[in-house]
Order: structure tokens, then sequence, then C-alpha cells
């Protein structure tokens, strides 16, 4: 174990990240809408490599967070321990998302894991702020992929604040309410069934951003091939392991 200062551990690694950064890299990045005021240009693979090798690291991922270089709050994002994240940490980062791949990487790989995930979910879709909703419904969506033993009990509630907060027009917002939804209604056949009235409502919508949403959603939840994989892992689930 190192006994190096997380501080003085952080700058190293923005200096790797900084030696090993492409500039071709940065261009593409932002083409696809990943911008940040300090970018590198460092490729997902090895951002995942390197934090692979960190390992968990809760003090080590509040530095490397503070530089505020996306490589390094991705890297903070996967190295976190989710037991000793607290809802300020949690509010303090989601305020200075700035991009949606550092939005979902830190919800999908960190902030679903956390104890207040749902609670958190459904404050931050009813906020104003465009990647702080669009981080409310991404921990709908990845909360459905990863928690495999939570009642549907909750998720039903995630199909109200869905429908309701369906009609935003901005892009990122909407993409990410229409992964949730999806999402929710391929956990099982309970939920695929509360799911597809909720999309044949918001097809009939006035506005066309719930239009939109509906009908995708409609379109993946009524595909035979997604409706045999939801029967399918309804029969082949396992109870969890008592440990």
């Amino acid at each position: 174990m190192t006994t190096q200062a997380p501080a003085s551990r952080a700058r190293v690694i923005l200096h790797e990240l900084a030696s090993i950064g492409n500039p071709a890299n940065v261009a593409g990045m932002a083409r696809y809408g990943i911008r940040s005021a300090r970018v590198f240009g460092v490729s997902a693979p090895v951002v995942r490599a390197m934090a692979k090798a960190i390992g968990t690291d809760h003090a080590l991922a509040g530095a490397l967070w503070r530089t505020g270089a996306l490589e390094a709050r991705l890297i903070a994002g996967l190295i976190d321990d989710p037991a000793r994240v607290t809802r300020a940490q949690m509010e303090r980062w989601v305020r200075q998302f700035d991009n949606w791949a550092l939005c979902d990487g830190t919800c999908g790989n960190l902030f679903d894991r956390t104890a207040c995930a749902a609670e958190q979910a459904v404050a931050w879709a009813a906020r104003p702020e465009e990647y702080v909703k669009r981080a409310g419904f991404v921990l709908m969506a990845t909360l459905a992929v990863h928690d495999k033993t939570a009642p549907d009990a909750g998720y039903l509630r995630f199909l109200t604040v869905i429908e309701r907060e369906a009609d935003d027009p901005r892009n990122f917002v909407k993409k990410a309410v229409n992964w949730a939804l999806r999402q929710i209604g391929k956990r099982n056949m309970t939920l695929y069934a509360a799911a597809l009235p909720v999309c044949r409502r918001l097809t009939e919508h006035p506005a066309p951003a719930p239009r939109w949403i509906g009908h995708d959603a409609l379109r993946e939840l009524t595909n035979p091939k997604t409706v045999a994989r939801i029967r399918r892992s309804r029969r082949t689930r396992r109870p969890p392991t008592v440990r």
C-alpha cells in the first residue's frame, strides 16, 4: 500500500494522462458531444485499465475529481468506494457534470451502487439543470440493469416520474428518459406490463419529445426477440446467494 498523499498521487496520474493524451481524440470526442474544460484525449479502454490498476481508493477519487480533468474524473468514478460516498459528495459531483460521458460513467460505475441511489434518481429527475436531470434518469436505467434484487415498487415509481418529466425537449435529457423507460420495461414481465401503457400514452402526447420517447421505447419493447428475452430471464432467475 502506498503512503503517498492522495493529492500527490493525483498529480502523478494527471501527468501520465497528459503524456498519453491525443489531441485528435479530443476533437473526435467533441464531435460526439463529449466536451469539458480540460480533456487530454485518452481512450476509454486506457482510462478503465488505469482505474483497474489503481483499485478502490476513496481518497484518491476525491483528489482526482478536484483536478477538473475529464479523464481524471472518469477514473474517480471507477475507483471510488460506493459505501463511502455520501449524498453531499453526490450533490457536489453531479453539479459539475458537463457532458454525457461523465454523467453516464459516474452514475453507472459508482452512484447506482450507493445506498441512496433510488432517492437521488427521483430528486434529480425533477431538477432543471440538464446533466443533473439526465443523471436522474441514467440512475433509473442503470439501477434497472445492475440492481438484481430490488423490488418492483421502486421502478413503478420511476415510471410515474418518467411520464411526468418526458416533455423535456433537450436531447441529452430525452435520450436518458427513453433509456430509463426501456430498461425498466425489460427488467421483468411485471414491469414490462406497466411500461407499455406509459409508452402508448407518450405516443399520444402533444409535444414531440414525449412522442419520440414513447414510439422508440415501444418499438424495442414490442420486438418479439425482446419479449422472449424478458420471459426467458424470468424463468432462469435465481434467488440471491445468502452470505
